[in-house]
């Protein structure tokens, strides 16, 4: 019996026999032909370029025109078969059936609408790209001559990047001879960006199609634009605003008043960790006791062999050689502060058998029973049976070590520095010291306390407590498992990665305990939840996508900076996270090459950045040493001339962006001044890592540089960044303009620089707002 054939089937039949007429090569043309976009609503001052476009089908090309100029928007593929051709007067789609990909671009009023759809793909790679040169969001933003030697030595050695993680926003622009094309993601998940650097740098855009996600899309919006970073950051942000999704700094402080602390504000990780100092210890009186048959000391070596990583063997060596010796040598007190510091912040700590002599404020806690008092409570019992126990042996609890943050607090102030963002290393630091975060609060300044919810581990010691939570079941019933069913391993190989969308109870009950006794934190800084490390999670009782890792990490995010009304921030900032929180670090300076063992292993090498942790618990040498970086790193990391504020242009006035603390602004040898200058440039707070004696050492110069430059911010931070250009050819004069009338020029060369009658000196900034001008002289630094 015969088949009767459809229409739409001799349609499809024609559109065949009319390609096979064209030989091998598919070419379907468009000449520009426009639909209604919902985004030329957004900015109706911004003019968007329009193009036509060539497609290729068969190997995927795409060219674009502009002004009767023509441009690869994306290399050819291996030519693939293609089937269901369909082309209308705007728009045209295929099929790769032996790909299992559907493909479906449309022209719209601004840009090219590109749909790629997986109907049994596990991933597809594309676009392939290469340009004169690239404008990428990694990080704040970088320019990339495509045949630069630094770019092609640093990419031949990294040469995979996560999207979501590397990139900041979701675009890459090309540039041409005389334009850009601007690629949007539309999907910000499971995609990698491959770069080659064969001969000059090119990269390819790949993305997986997991099989726990039911949704097998990605895309792009291509767009033409001028060869300019401010038209590329204008075209994304009316993008994002379209999308509803741009928040700025202003609205977010009608709902948090706290978060106009921010402005102007110079960011401070203060460094104390230890409750008691060797400085409150007085040692002959002490030594007297170690030689007695005191069972405190015994205790104490008891506790740390149970419940510490470093154990007791050292103290019990230090011990035994102080009982056969007059002195006790600084390496000796270190030791015994040490200890009594990890002693302190253990639930463990009372023993009835040992503080036998316990006063009317300890019995009234002891009365709530162990089990009920809060962490404060605790801290506040272990330090008052520590006094007891060593009584004219140590100072008063008010006197001892903690009181040095309130005392640098305090100096801060009487200096001029009026505002302050204030980060703890813990939250223990604070609940060790309520009064220091009252005192904070006082004075007008925001404190914060450092926590995480990305790792966890079976057993935490409570020098890593953020890595521990109350609920048992979390380590086995809520941790990631990779796609190949393995655990995915916690920082630093230790733990595992906690899901996310499981921790909402835990996130609660930690952030509710650590608050129950009232203490005044008014900021919170969440690790990782805004650098885009996200992931996808094959467990069977609990499978989560990246969207959805994502979606729970701003949940809780906005739980705290809501619920609780702080002055939310966290690591990285990419602009998935900009509307949950008000400052992020990490942006500007990211953490420099995490992967090199001459800065990370090598303790011999001048470019070892120090350990995490300190003897004395002042700031580590992690954050407070401060060490040259290799020459290729410095030109990709901190160069002027790669540098391009592209997440400034887009967010100046939505989040308040700094370095990774573990690039503060003092810590790059011979870089301090550069660094400052660049500050100013972007718009930036400086961050500082200080202790007592960081605060002595580096006081002058902070508390010039915040005269210089906070008044500045404060304003700046209110107003979008508008223009941004380079002045010379060497690319190390610019200059950023914020709103209508606030400009910064920034001479990085040696050599001064002669503008509008006006000299701008070698190394030096000048900020003019208005009227008023303020000069920045780096070249002291």
């Amino acid at each position: 019996m015969k088949k009767k054939i459809s229409r739409s089937a001799i349609a499809a039949i024609v559109v065949i026999i009319a390609i096979a007429s064209l030989g091998s090569i598919y070419l379907i043309k468009n000449n520009g032909n426009k639909s209604v976009s919902k985004e030329s609503k957004v900015s109706s001052n911004f003019k968007y370029s329009d193009f036509s476009f060539d497609v290729n089908p068969e190997t995927f090309e795409i060219f674009v025109k502009k002004d009767g100029i023509k441009e690869a928007a994306s290399n050819p593929l291996p030519k693939m078969k293609v089937s269901d051709l369909k082309k209308t007067n705007d728009q045209i789609s295929w099929r790769y059936p032996d790909k299992n990909i559907e493909v479906m671009i449309k022209k719209k009023e601004h840009y090219l609408d590109v749909d790629i759809k997986s109907t049994g793909a596990k991933q597809f790679t594309w676009p392939k790209v290469s340009a004169e040169s690239y404008m990428l969001p990694l990080w704040e933003g970088k320019y990339i001559p495509s045949g630069d030697k630094n770019w092609k030595r640093f990419l031949k050695d990294n040469q995979d990047f996560t999207f979501s993680q590397d990139f900041s926003m979701r675009f890459f622009a090309l540039n041409k001879q005389k334009y850009s094309i601007v690629y949007i993601a539309k999907n910000m998940f499971n995609d990698n960006i491959h770069f080659d650097t064969h001969s000059n740098i090119a990269f390819n855009f790949n993305h997986e199609f997991p099989s726990i996600n039911k949704n097998k899309d990605y895309g792009f919006r291509i767009y033409v634009s001028k060869n300019d970073p401010v038209d590329i950051a204008q075209i994304y942000k009316n993008y994002i605003k379209e999308l509803g999704q741009f928040k700025t700094l202003e609205e977010k402080a009608k709902e948090n008043p706290n978060i106009k602390k921010l402005y102007g504000a110079p960011h401070f990780y203060l460094w104390n960790n230890n409750v008691i100092t060797k400085d409150n210890i007085h040692w002959r009186s002490l030594k007297k006791q170690l030689n007695s048959k005191s069972k405190f000391f015994d205790w104490v070596e008891q506790l740390l062999d149970k419940y510490s990583e470093d154990g007791s063997s050292e103290l019990k060596t230090c011990i035994q050689q102080i009982k056969n010796q007059d002195y006790i040598d600084d390496y000796q007190k270190n030791v015994i502060v040490n200890s009594l510091n990890n002693a302190l912040k253990l639930k463990q700590f009372y023993n009835k058998k040992v503080f036998t002599d316990v006063d009317a404020h300890a019995k009234k806690l002891l009365n709530k029973g162990i089990d009920h008092l809060s962490e404060q409570e605790l801290y506040d019992l272990n330090k008052n049976l520590l006094k007891n126990e060593l009584k004219d042996s140590v100072d008063d609890i008010e006197q001892w070590g903690q009181k040095e943050s309130t005392d640098i607090l305090e100096d801060m102030n009487h200096s001029g520095i009026k505002k302050a963002w204030i980060g703890l290393p813990n939250w223990a630091n604070g609940l060790m010291n309520p009064k220091m975060v009252k005192e904070a609060n006082q004075l007008g300044y925001l404190m914060a306390p450092y926590d995480s919810y990305h790792s966890i581990q079976k057993n935490a010691s409570p020098d890593w407590n953020t890595a521990s939570f109350e609920d048992p079941k979390l380590y086995e019933d809520a941790t990631i498992t990779g796609k190949y069913g393995k655990k995915i391993a916690g920082f630093l190989g230790k733990g595992r990665k906690l899901n996310p969308t499981l921790s909402m109870p835990s996130v609660k009950n930690r952030v509710n305990g650590i608050l129950q006794d009232g203490i005044p934190f008014n900021s919170w800084f969440v690790d990782c939840d805004a650098t885009g490390e996200v992931y996808d999670d094959y467990s069977p009782n609990h499978i989560t996508t990246q969207e959805q890792d994502m979606k729970a990490r701003l949940k809780r995010l906005d739980y705290i900076a809501k619920q609780k009304d702080m002055v939310v921030g966290s690591e990285g900032g990419n602009d998935y996270a900009s509307q949950a929180i008000a400052f992020a670090h990490g942006i500007e300076t990211p953490v420099i090459n995490w992967g090199d063992p001459d800065m990370r292993e090598n303790k011999t090498s001048p470019y070892y950045v120090g350990a995490y942790w300190s003897k004395d618990g002042s700031t580590p040498d992690r954050y407070g040493k401060q060490v040259p970086i290799k020459p290729l790193y410095k030109h990709i990391y901190i160069d002027p001339k790669y540098n391009l504020p592209l997440y400034k242009l887009v967010y100046n006035d939505s989040v308040i962006t700094a370095n990774h603390w573990e690039w503060d602004n003092l810590k790059i040898k011979d870089e301090v001044g550069n660094r400052l200058m660049s500050a100013l440039l972007y718009n930036v707070p400086p961050v500082y890592h200080i202790d007592k004696t960081r605060w002595a050492d580096y006081k002058d110069l902070i508390v010039s540089f915040y005269k210089t430059a906070s008044d500045f911010e404060a304003k700046a931070v209110t107003k979008p960044m508008t223009s941004f250009n380079i002045l010379t050819k060497d690319r190390l004069v610019q200059s950023s303009t914020f709103g209508n009338d606030m400009k910064v020029v920034v001479n990085f060369s040696n050599k001064d620089y002669h503008q509008d009658g006006e000299v701008i000196k070698a190394k030096s900034a000048v900020l003019y707002d208005g009227h008023s001008k303020k000069v920045f002289d780096a070249s002291k630094y």
